[in-house]
């Protein structure tokens, strides 16, 4: 579940039914249009929400022209919220998700959306805490209240770390917060929530604030799914590969810059979104660089595992009602063949 990487809290967990009234209120990043020779196509990327370092790699792209040598004339907007409905109806080409986003999209809607790269290797999410509230494994939710988003996968997920680590779920409090910021929220409003390392866990670390921070994919494997990625929809993919194609492997050099050069990665950023804190933006950059890619053989690359194991999951835990069919769900086609 890091947008998830967003400036207030994150974004919810299965906000599938929005719908395309949210195409009304797509705003326009400044500064994001494609600059210099016309190009062959124009292409429009949605955000899932305010410009972030999870984005840095798509900014990258298109100011360092690596879109406009692929031809492409590239358009970076934001949503809002829920991008699936928009690209699914090929009102944009190509947008940001994440894996639970996607498999319940399918499984529950029949929206025929593509995961086709994962903009982060692993799931850099987790539960944060006050240090003083001396929260340090799923057994310490006991007599505590979590700050929800309000989506039943958050109490799914807390129910199950729960009863693998032998603890009482009915001990636990839940409230729903929504998109409050975090610090309130741990400060007043709740004991826990659940974060984005990369973002507000080190916002926390330069606000001087301690936390206790459990990686989610270190307290169950199966947690430690594809969040955010850039999804596509089944009829470009199927009727226009070639430019997929192109837009992936601009963006993977986007990334792959990102990586390399942090530092150069975030003034771009900063650039493009000039109202992100200076300081978040150059710490967080530096803090992803080693987790876009990280031990995947290239960047962008899918684990057909990491797709069964969460589907399965929330099989088992009556989220949906069947298997997803990962085979559709995802591709590594377009990333591999960028690299050729």
């Amino acid at each position: 579940m890091f947008c998830a990487l967003n400036l207030k809290r994150k974004r919810g967990l299965a906000r599938i039914g929005l719908g395309l009234v949210l195409l009304a209120g797509l705003i326009f990043v400044p500064g994001c249009s494609e600059k210099g020779a016309p190009a062959t196509d124009q292409i429009t990327v949605l955000l899932d929400w305010n410009p972030n370092t999870n984005y840095s790699g798509l900014f990258v792209a298109k100011d360092k022209g690596y879109y406009l040598e692929e031809g492409l004339d590239v358009k970076i907007e934001e949503a809002g919220g829920n991008v699936v409905p928009l690209v699914a109806a090929e009102k944009a080409q190509f947008g940001i998700s994440y894996q639970e986003q996607v498999t319940f999209a399918r499984l529950n809607e029949n929206i025929p959306i593509v995961s086709i790269a994962a903009i982060v290797q692993h799931n850099s999410s987790g539960f944060a805490s006050l240090k003083e509230k001396g929260i340090e494994t799923a057994t310490d939710f006991e007599g505590k209240t979590y700050g929800s988003w309000g989506t039943e996968v958050e109490e799914a997920t807390i129910k199950a770390l729960m009863d693998r680590a032998g603890a009482d779920f009915n001990k636990v409090k839940i409230v729903t917060v929504g998109e409050t910021d975090l610090f309130a929220v741990i400060d007043k409003l709740a004991d826990f929530a659940w974060i984005y390392y990369g973002w507000d866990g080190i916002e926390a670390e330069l606000k001087g604030v301690e936390l206790n921070f459990i990686p989610l994919r270190e307290l169950d494997p199966v947690f430690d799914y594809y969040t955010p990625v850039i999804i596509s929809n089944e009829s470009l993919i199927n009727e226009q590969p070639e430019l997929v194609k192109r837009f992936i492997r601009a963006t993977a050099k986007g990334y792959q810059l990102a990586i390399k050069n942090p530092t150069e990665a975030a003034e771009i950023l900063l650039e493009n979104a000039p109202e992100l804190d200076r300081d978040l933006v150059m710490a967080s950059q530096d803090w992803l660089k080693d987790k876009y890619q990280d031990d995947a053989a290239q960047w962008g690359l899918q684990k057909k595992e990491a797709w069964e194991n969460y589907s399965r999951w929330l099989l088992e835990h009556g989220l949906v009602d069947k298997m997803l069919d990962v085979e559709n769900a995802f591709t590594n086609k377009f990333i591999l063949e960028a690299a050729d």
